[in-house]
């Protein structure tokens, strides 16, 4: 009998500004993609839905306040770090929200930069980066990181 697959839920959210550009944070200190942008996120907590996590994440980064109305789903990754490690991250846009960006984790974060979507810098995370290049051609679904396995996807599916 096989065991029932459990994954990791990354929850990130798009703060997008009248001029298109999005809020990016330059990770720093964790250990993990230090140097890299990505936009307000984290790991979903136990007991909450993505919606709340979503909301709790940017709050805590970056100061703002949302409401689950203000939140729209853009897109889902189903990623795979080179270590054989899969998440699912849910990716929500808001183009309005109550209070200022401002870096509310320094140990965390070296800075925020406001970005074209569309052509994100060269040293976003790779997992954000496939997921923007995603809602940019508006598809609701991405695979990250699978291509290293092509046995662990379908043929049909190794395009995306």
């Amino acid at each position: 009998m096989t065991s029932r697959y459990r994954t990791i839920v990354d929850v990130h959210v798009l703060l997008r500004r009248a001029d298109g550009r999005v809020l990016l944070m330059e990770r720093a200190g964790t250990g993990y993609a230090d140097g890299q942008l990505c936009p307000p996120s984290g790991h979903l907590e136990a007991g909450e839905s993505v919606v709340a996590g979503a909301i709790r994440e940017t709050a805590e980064e970056v100061g703002v306040e949302l409401g689950a109305a203000e939140l729209d789903f853009v897109h889902v990754v189903h990623h795979r770090n080179g270590d054989g490690e899969a998440r699912v991250g849910f990716f929500f846009l808001a183009d309005s929200w109550r209070g200022s960006p401002v870096n509310r984790e320094p140990h965390k974060c070296a800075g925020l930069l406001w970005a074209d979507p569309a052509d994100p810098p060269a040293h976003t995370v790779p997992y954000t980066a496939a997921a923007l290049a995603g809602i940019a051609e508006r598809r609701p679904f991405s695979l990250h990181g699978w291509e290293r396995s092509p046995a662990a996807e379908p043929a049909d599916d190794r395009r995306r």
